[in-house]
């Protein structure tokens, strides 16, 4: 049996994609196996085939879909005319965007040693693509004299490392709100930056 009863490509392929995620995040990439997760979404393990070539092209299409879509994201976010409205706006982005989707942001830092190769040099072209969105607006607030940094790529790797932490940690029904937490991240990264 290749295909469930009443499966469909557009709905399994996503819900094969979800389960992979979940037990990526849950177990690590090289402990899971394709029969794992075709017994979570509810199909055969040859059928996962009809979905993904093996589970290498499972996880680099997850980890370019989620950067895609973050590069994407920001590309939509208004940035004011100043290097600190821009800092305020991309730190507001990037802990919004990675609170909605803790699963991903796990797997795009903890299992780039899963990569071959190829698809490494993919992935962390995009990681840079969006780091250095990041540093070029440090470098103009450096510029303009609205931050004080002695080196603006240590910086960036400081600010994305501090905003994406939240992840591990923030829970919508903690003490703090969401709002409460962009604002008290926003002083923490502006005074970082001594904007």
């Amino acid at each position: 049996m290749a295909r469930k009863q009443g499966s469909h490509s557009q709905v399994t392929g996503p819900l094969v994609r979800a389960a992979a995620e979940r037990l990526f995040a849950r177990h690590g990439y090289a402990a899971v196996s394709m029969r794992q997760i075709a017994a979570e979404v509810g199909v055969q393990a040859g059928a996962l085939y009809n979905y993904t070539p093996d589970k290498q092209s499972l996880l680099f299409g997850m980890m370019k879909a989620h950067l895609d879509e973050l590069l994407a994201a920001w590309a939509a976010v208004p940035r004011g005319n100043r290097p600190t409205e821009a800092l305020e706006a991309f730190t507001r982005f990037h802990i919004s965007f990675h609170l909605d989707r803790p699963d991903a942001v796990f797997i795009a830092y903890m299992e780039l040693r899963s990569l071959d190769p190829a698809n490494f040099a993919v992935i962390e072209g995009l990681r840079r693509r969006y780091e250095t969105e990041l540093e070029d607006i440090l470098r103009r607030g450096k510029a303009t004299g609205d931050f004080t940094l002695p080196d603006t790529r240590l910086a960036t790797m400081a600010v994305i490392a501090m905003l994406t932490g939240v992840t591990t940690w923030y829970r919508d029904d903690g003490r703090l709100s969401r709002e409460r937490v962009l604002r008290i991240y926003w002083n923490m990264v502006r005074k970082a930056v001594a904007a």
